[in-house]
């Protein structure tokens, strides 16, 4: 069993660990927008267009009561008709009425179920932005630091008793080599 691990490529980790840090940096921004996005909408709901809204009925019941009053006007006099475009005035200004009605009835339902339709994708935001700034950076941190172990250990000389890697794989001889005879013989000395 060899004792020392075989390294190959810590520059495979120092990349994925560049890649992460980018990923890391590019991504939380982007839920920050979204988190901030989904707060700007809630507050636009409630604090926008339900008053908008309810301006414009106010406003477009005016236009209407003005003219129904001129329709009226004109019936009652019996100096005139009432001209296609009084009654015309009245039905346009029913139909704006009823779409600023619509547009109010809608924003309150979605103001009402806001809160219940977007909470739950909200929640699984924060469980993402929770891993970016969390898990993330320590593992970033993690990777740095098995970096720094890996290239310490790569750098290190082999302790004793180690077997010395050679590009054969065999390990070098030592200074007996056996004879055939069974005894020991030293190199480049006498029999």
């Amino acid at each position: 069993m060899p004792v020392r691990a075989n390294v190959t490529s810590v520059e495979a980790i120092k990349e994925f660990r560049s890649k992460l840090i980018v990923y890391v940096t590019k991504a939380r921004p982007a839920l920050e927008e979204v988190s901030a996005e989904v707060l700007r909408t809630r507050l636009w709901l409630q604090d926008t267009q339900r008053p908008y809204w309810e301006s414009q009925i106010k406003r477009r019941m005016k236009v209407l009561e003005e003219a129904q009053q001129a329709l009226f006007s004109a019936r009652l006099g019996n100096l005139r008709e009432p001209t296609a475009a009084e009654t015309a005035a009245v039905t346009r200004a029913k139909r704006s009425l009823e779409e600023a009605e619509g547009k109010l009835r809608i924003t309150k339902l979605w103001s009402r179920d806001f809160d219940n339709r977007v909470e739950p994708l909200a929640k699984q935001l924060e469980k993402l932005h929770n891993i970016l700034s969390i898990d993330l950076t320590k593992a970033i941190a993690s990777l740095s630091e098995t970096v720094k172990t890996l290239d310490a250990y790569s750098e290190a000389p082999p302790a004793m008793g180690d077997p010395i890697p050679t590009s054969t794989g065999s390990e070098i001889p030592s200074a007996a080599t056996p004879s055939a005879d069974g005894g020991g013989k030293k190199e480049g000395g006498a029999s």
